[in-house]
């Protein structure tokens, strides 16, 4: 079967076997995929991947079933195991499934496939890293290129159809000198072409520049409340926010600290964060919700105020709150401040230029605690030592309130759009 008959096929057979409301969603892909290890080519492989996402609603009890197959016999199963489990699950008014509003098909093809330029720019990679970084090895690197088709029906007669095309890269390295080696670092980066070389994209570079720095670190000495830079290529602010604080769980669950802040300041008035999955800056952004509604561009937080929370029909319909205009958590934009970063730098007495986060899960109420990898000490205005061992934790709701600047300069690397953000009273601590 096509995509559109399986999904059609799939919608009317769990209508006829008892579900009074049902959605499906098909999507077929494939992934051609260059795989390097210790800076050799060690894979070509190609991928095809069908999936297949079943939803039934059976007097308000909800059942929901995922298979990689989309042929008639196993679409059967399918709706069989969905419909079971929609019958022995909990009533909840909450589940329901977009009404039609209107019906749309996206293309979201590039170039096609162009597996020789994936290849060249790889392999140009490659030869760049062992040119300007002789002291970088690369533990692995993998350059794919990606399409997919996906359909979404619903028994309301939504129709949804979206054609994707994207070139995806990603790598693993860190530096070495004799015995002495960095902590490891990692760059992911999304595009609609192989033609800008990997290494200038994003904060690639710079990431491997700061690599090399890191061979030689020093503790942080005693324990101080200080300034820290996150960087564009951290995402611990961001991803707490939505993860403790604005998303179903938390709001459904009442612990998220923000569940009776909509339209009330909780940010400093420098921030303005969106959810921008039609951003020309981001690849293959979605273009509708697993709900069955037309994704759009929205605002979280405008100038500290909170408009939005990022909820789903279902959380939607759990809080009384207005459903989020998307569900592209990953598509994060951060309005770019009117601050240069070098004079960030030179604003800070002491404090820590943050690349990397490595902590344990943040409790609901945004206390974060962990360690600075790949990170640096900033002193008198300046970038020094790269640090080690040094613990950085804060609570996330008391930063963003005080936040100093934000940096004019952002880093787009096909996801996100990010600049550089100051926040002051985190307590640093080393040895």
């Amino acid at each position: 079967m096509t995509r559109q008959e399986a999904a059609q096929y799939a919608l009317d057979k769990l209508i006829k076997s008892g579900a009074d409301k049902a959605a499906c969603t098909v999507a077929c892909g494939k992934k051609e995929e260059f795989n390097v290890e210790a800076g050799k080519f060690s894979l070509l492989r190609t991928l095809f991947d069908d999936s297949l996402s079943l939803k039934a609603i059976c007097d308000g009890r909800k059942g929901v079933t995922v298979l990689n197959k989309i042929d008639k016999a196993s679409i059967d199963t399918a709706v069989e195991n969905c419909i079971s489990l929609a019958q022995s699950s909990i009533p909840d008014d909450a589940e329901d499934i977009a009404e039609q509003i209107e019906n749309k098909s996206f293309d979201q093809s590039a170039y096609g496939s162009d597996l020789d330029g994936l290849f060249r720019k790889t392999k140009e990679f490659i030869q760049q890293i062992n040119d300007e970084y002789p002291k970088i090895i690369l533990e692995g690197v993998v350059s794919e290129y990606n399409t997919a088709e996906i359909t979404y029906l619903n028994s309301n007669g939504v129709e949804f159809h979206d054609k994707k095309e994207h070139y995806d890269m990603s790598s693993m390295f860190s530096a070495h000198d004799g015995e002495k080696s960095s902590s490891f670092n990692h760059y992911g980066a999304s595009f609609a072409s192989p033609k800008t070389p990997f290494i200038d994209i994003g904060m690639h570079r710079t990431l491997l520049d700061e690599s090399v720095k890191s061979l030689d670190t020093r503790m942080v000495e005693n324990k101080y409340v200080g300034k820290i830079i996150i960087t564009p290529a951290c995402d611990v602010i961001w991803s707490t926010l939505f993860g403790c604080f604005l998303t179903d769980r938390p709001l459904v669950e009442k612990t998220s600290r923000w569940k009776d802040a909509l339209g009330t300041k909780v940010a400093d008035s420098k921030l303005t964060l969106r959810l921008v999955p039609l951003h020309p800056g981001v690849t293959a952004g979605e273009r509708f919700t697993s709900d069955g509604y037309e994704s759009r561009d929205i605002d979280i937080i405008r100038n500290g105020v909170l408009t939005s929370f990022a909820l789903s029909l279902y959380g939607s319909r759990k809080t009384g709150h207005q459903r989020a205009g998307n569900t592209a958590f990953v598509n994060i934009e951060v309005a770019a401040g009117d601050t240069a970063l070098a004079q960030m730098i030179k604003d800070i007495d002491r404090g820590i230029l943050l690349n990397r986060f490595s902590g344990a899960a943040p409790g609901p109420s945004g206390d974060i605690s962990g360690v600075a990898k790949n990170s640096f000490m900033i002193e008198n205005g300046r970038i020094t030592d790269a640090l080690s061992e040094t613990m950085v934790s804060f609570n996330i709701v008391d930063i963003l309130a005080n936040i100093p600047a934000i940096s004019k300069e952002r880093s787009e690397n096909g996801e996100s759009i990010l600049p550089w953000c100051c926040f002051d009273g985190v307590t640093i601590s080393g040895k």
